[in-house]
């Protein structure tokens, strides 16, 4: 009778037993009490499905451990994916030997240590011998077991954002111990040093160690033969120099600085001094002839080749934007967690009529037109959604899913969704999945509204707004350059550089003189109308490059 009461509890189980499945998605509300009344671990015959795959389960508040026996009884797993559970503090019995696992991923859980036993797998023989992606962001690790690069010795993406890491450990860089790892995350740690020995990762492509307590970067760091992009914001460095590069510079620049003799780190301090400063005088000579308003030729080619981002004030604007932030609405912090930074949307600025308001509701309340689809509430959307990516899982046979569809896990166990409103009434906004057609950017848009949210900081969300308008600056100069080419038609350059021409507004904007760009302030208040944040304010925009100016 008891067993009978069990298989009926877990019908997913018996489905995909008598399917042969080697995909499995286990989430949702019922979900949590089942797990619960199984003693906070997966059930057993969970682990009598040898054929599987894939196998999800996320957002279950219940799950302490996966349980004895996945090991053994899942020897064909190629991706596992945990998160947003309560896995914590380690995991016992260790997941491993898993032989065919390629993807692991316990983010958002509450994982503190992984020492053997209680870890990944063992590391002789390794325990993760296939494995080239872990994801451990979210969790409350103060350190990383010292066999890692051992147990999972082929790992090529290492994700450790939002934990409690003050260091990394020294086996983790010893030469060729993971030979083609080329992304490693930890940002959003206590990080306080990086060793030179980081050089001994010959693929790093990217490493983002963003808002930790690094004081320096070691020179060594420009002898990785890869590095294509690094994030070394938010860290407090001694080389103020070097701390404004990694703010607003190219990682080109960064390393190269670093390579002949920038105080990142020491090594080979002051090899080409006499040129950095006679580099740096011819800067400031040239920065000082554009202020005086040179004539000539010279003078000319500078000028086509500055970038101009003018700030409209809010007093000066006819019609400002305002958005009203309602009190249940804190950024969501349980949606996107550490592991995601922000949620970026654009919009027709001339289809939004405002004040806008952004809220949280119930997903059944929360009705949208999404982009390319018709009306739907929120929870139909979702559901949808999921079996579109089961769906595509079987068709493409991947272990991921791609557009959208990545991000549904981030809504799994929230009583609201969050969205914006316009003054209409209309949901144009549903983040972090979609806009709606309402708003949608057509190939004639010349007016963008720029939406950002982020559950980690304000600063964040400052960020990378400052990233995306500068990139739109270099837009707009490219495809003005390129019309005379004939690469585009008036119509659609204009529509990419987010600014039609204006000639009152810049007469000299195009080929005889710089390229302009109109930021217009929007504030952001409260139901009472108190001001909470404008954007841009006088901070922001700080860290443009010298070939862009700022008019305020």
């Amino acid at each position: 009778m008891a067993a009978a009461a069990v298989s009926e509890s877990w019908p997913e189980l018996e489905l995909a037993e008598r399917e042969r499945r080697r995909e499995l998605l286990l989430t949702g509300p019922g979900l949590e009490e089942r797990v619960r009344a199984a003693g906070g671990q997966l059930p057993p015959r969970l682990f009598t499905l040898p054929l599987l795959h894939y196998l999800e389960v996320s957002g279950c508040g219940s799950l302490r451990a996966p349980g004895p026996g996945l090991a053994q009884g899942l020897p064909q797993l190629h991706s596992l994916v945990l998160r947003r559970n309560a896995l914590g503090p380690g995991l016992s019995p260790e997941l491993g030997p898993l032989p065919a696992l390629r993807v692991l991923d316990l983010s958002g859980n509450a994982l503190e240590a992984l020492p053997p036993g209680q870890g990944l797998g063992p590391a002789e023989p390794p325990g993760l011998p296939q494995l080239q992606s872990l994801n451990l962001s979210g969790n409350r690790l103060r350190e990383l077991p010292a066999d890692l690069a051992r147990c999972a010795p082929r790992l090529q993406s290492l994700n450790l954002t939002g934990n409690c890491l003050d260091s990394f450990p020294a086996e983790l860089f010893r030469p060729g111990a993971l030979p083609l790892l080329s992304e490693l995350a930890a940002a959003d740690n206590c990080l306080r040093e990086l060793s030179p020995d980081i050089a001994h990762l010959a693929s790093l492509k990217t490493l983002d160690l963003s808002n930790n307590q690094l004081s320096e970067i070691p020179a060594e760091l420009a002898d990785c033969p890869k590095l294509k992009e690094i994030n070394f914001r938010g860290n407090k460095l001694r080389d103020k120099r070097l701390e404004k590069m990694v703010s607003g510079c190219q990682t080109r620049s960064i390393l190269e600085y670093l390579r002949v003799g920038g105080r990142g780190g020491g090594k080979g301090k002051g090899r080409a001094e006499g040129s950095e400063k006679e580099e740096s005088r011819r800067k400031r000579r040239e920065r000082k002839q554009r202020r005086e308003g040179g004539d000539g030729e010279e003078q000319d080619v500078g000028d086509a080749g500055r970038l101009l981002l003018r700030v409209l004030h809010v007093s000066e604007n006819p019609v400002p934007l305002t958005v009203r932030v309602s009190p249940e609405t804190k950024l969501h912090e349980d949606l996107c967690e550490k592991r995601t930074a922000a949620t970026l949307a654009t919009h027709e600025l001339r289809a939004v009529k405002g004040p806008l308001l952004y809220c949280a509701r119930p997903p059944q309340d929360l009705k949208i037109v999404p982009l390319g689809r018709k009306e739907a509430k929120a929870k139909e959307l979702v559901r949808q959604l999921q079996l579109e990516a089961e769906e595509q899982r079987k068709q493409k046979k991947r272990q991921s899913v791609s557009g959208l569809h990545r991000y549904l896990h981030l809504l799994d166990g929230n009583e609201n969704y969050p969205c914006l409103v316009d003054a209409d009434g209309d949901v144009i906004s549903f983040p972090p999945i979609t806009n709606s057609e309402k708003t949608k950017v057509k190939k004639t848009t010349s007016d963008l509204f720029l939406e950002v949210t982020s559950a980690t900081s304000l600063q964040i969300c400052k960020d990378v707004m400052d990233a995306l308008i500068l990139k739109m600056a270099e837009m707009k100069k490219y495809t003005l350059e390129n019309k005379e080419e004939g690469s585009l038609s008036d119509t659609e350059a204009d529509a990419v550089s987010g600014q039609l021409p204006d000639p009152t507004t810049n007469p000299s904007a195009g080929k005889d003189g710089p390229s302009l760009l109109v930021v217009e302030q929007v504030r952001v208040v409260d139901l009472e109308g108190s001001l909470k944040v404008v954007y841009p304010s006088k901070a922001d925009l700080a860290t443009a490059p010298p070939h862009v100016t700022v008019v305020r």
